[in-house]
């Protein structure tokens, strides 16, 4: 249901300030396209040298459940928006009492805790991954009898990139998972009997399991929305992980057409669904048996849709400032094939060697962040070739990333 105190009322013209919670490279993108288009910019992050700073005509330093430091990017904002989930939604609500925030709080609810998330598009119909929600130590014997293995145990709330989950195939990592799970109980004394609403009570929930599935191939769909319903939708993205981190982004997607616009025409009613504002980032398993399971929600920009910075005619980031204003949305269409990588910590130093001779192809996006750790986001390539066969060559080609030779000697 919408909310009047969250979404602004008429739309938000160039000239005016979009306060932005997180200073990361997401704010840093959204903050460089609406700049373009004529919009101020105000960012709350903790970091100093946040991404998003050097761009921000306003940088409030302070943590995102500083309710003095929210109220003074509220105060410099006609509206606040979010370009990361793991807020405190109470103080996200608190703020949106003086300041229009026109994303809201209940999807930010929703995709900052598994158990939710999970439990929301099961009601409204969507495929998720057989899973049971774990809140209470007591709900560890019913939870492994419903899932059964392999399985992937996940915490509610906090994990990204592979953090906070554990791949369990054999009885003895079930029983290791185990022991992970009754000694988080432990630590915090929550969750003993009784205390959850209900066995598996989703709210509640610390942890969930659900059945690792056998797909073909990650997908991706992002859609962009406006307060009144109008959508606008990015051709899907095929994505490899490694090591629990987004490695590339290939688009178009190798998949059937008609796997293409079932993964947008659940997307979309996803979108619709949840009454989602601004962007909103869909990943779909891809089965062996052609069936697709949505795996997450992001109510956000998104890494699977950086390539539309150099490949589309409307970068996700455009048309987020878009939507989140109530213009009208930007068209979309695909320039080019494109692969989009990841430039980690542990890929910097080989991209910056290699950059003086790179293919004019390559399209570099690197985010200003000071240290570079392994693991850690610092930039991405947008790679444009006439197919995404050619592109990943040339990407293998540099000896950047060395997951692609690895790859291609272990298929």
């Amino acid at each position: 249901m919408r909310s009047k105190d969250v979404r602004p009322e008429a739309p938000l013209l160039p000239g005016r300030t979009i306060g932005i919670l997180g200073g990361g490279q997401l704010g840093r993108m959204i903050a460089l396209a609406g700049r373009a288009m004529g919009y101020r910019f105000a960012v709350l992050d903790p970091a100093e040298e946040a991404p998003a700073r050097p761009v921000a005509d306003v940088f409030v330093r302070g943590d995102f459940s500083d309710r003095a430091a929210l109220l003074r990017l509220g105060a410099a904002s006609d509206v606040v928006v979010y370009e990361f989930e793991h807020l405190d939604a109470e103080a996200v609500a608190a703020l949106a009492e003086s300041v229009p925030v026109p994303q809201g709080t209940a999807l930010l609810r929703l995709a900052q805790h598994r158990a939710l998330e999970k439990a929301a598009l099961s009601a409204g119909g969507f495929p998720v991954a057989p899973y049971a929600a774990i809140a209470r130590p007591e709900d560890w014997p019913a939870a492994l009898r419903t899932v059964g293995l392999p399985a992937l145990l996940k915490t509610t709330t906090g994990g990204y990139d592979g953090k906070g989950q554990w791949r369990l195939r054999t009885a003895a990592e079930a029983a290791a998972a185990e022991a992970i799970v009754r000694a988080a109980f432990r630590e915090t004394g929550a969750g003993r009997s009784g205390e959850a609403r209900s066995e598996g009570d989703a709210a509640g929930a610390r942890f969930i399991l659900e059945r690792e599935l056998a797909f073909r191939a990650e997908l991706s769909v992002i859609v962009a929305r406006r307060a009144d319903g109008a959508m606008a939708t990015f051709p899907p993205a095929e994505n490899v992980h490694v090591r629990g981190i987004l490695h590339r982004s290939i688009v178009p997607a190798r998949v059937p057409k008609t796997v293409e616009e079932r993964a947008v025409e659940l997307a979309r009613a996803i979108a619709t669904h949840l009454d989602a504002v601004g962007l909103l980032a869909v990943e779909f398993f891809w089965l062996k048996d052609g069936a697709l399971v949505v795996n997450e929600l992001a109510p956000r920009p998104h890494n699977t849709g950086h390539y539309t910075l150099d490949a589309a005619s409307t970068s996700q980031f455009e048309q987020f400032v878009r939507a989140v204003s109530g213009l009208p949305l930007g068209a979309v269409r695909l320039w080019s094939p494109v692969v989009m990588v990841n430039v980690l910590g542990e890929h910097l130093p080989a991209l910056l060697k290699a950059l003086p001779t790179l293919d004019p192809r390559f399209k570099v996006h690197l985010y200003g962040k000071a240290e570079a750790r392994p693991g850690r986001k610092m930039g991405h390539v947008n790679i444009l070739a006439d197919s995404v066969e050619e592109a990943l060559r040339l990407a293998e080609a540099t000896g950047v990333w060395p997951e692609l030779q690895a790859e291609r000697k272990n298929p």
